[in-house]
């Protein structure tokens, strides 16, 4: 499958997924997961003293989510850079959908590279996350 991949990736090449089962369940299994258990993220009261209709998803969270794209696409291990920008919040009930665009392929030092521009968006059609990739060929 490595080579199936690398043998056809070309600027434009395209990979998504939907998901669909985004909820409080969720949030607070990944607190559980990454340690962050800011009551913003599973308490109701808090978050609406905050002055927030409800509670919200760790950026952290949605990050994660975003990163399979480049995980399922090319392998977990041939990511070699991962950089990201938060730009709105992930709620209990979002339908998400994570979107990855090959923006170059080349090669470096022998080995066969692709940088790729991501995104995570809501079913109101706002971006929950821009992120940029670089991934590589790997050896097993």
């Amino acid at each position: 499958m490595r080579e199936k991949i690398w043998n056809q990736v070309k600027v434009g090449d395209e990979y998504s997924f939907e998901m669909k089962d985004v909820n409080r369940s969720s949030f607070v299994r990944y607190a559980g997961a990454g340690g962050d258990f800011n009551p913003i993220h599973h308490d109701q009261t808090f978050a609406e003293k905050a002055g927030l209709p409800t509670v919200f998803g760790m950026g952290m969270y949605t990050a994660g989510v975003l990163g399979r794209v480049p995980s399922e696409w090319f392998g977990p291990t041939s990511i070699r850079r991962y950089s990201i920008k938060f730009t709105s919040r992930i709620w209990a009930d979002d339908t998400v959908l994570c979107h990855g665009r090959v923006t170059k392929v080349y090669e470096e030092g022998g080995v066969r590279h692709a940088d790729l521009e991501l995104k995570a968006t809501n079913d109101k059609q706002e971006d929950l996350i821009r992120a940029e990739a670089t991934v590589r060929d790997w050896q097993p």
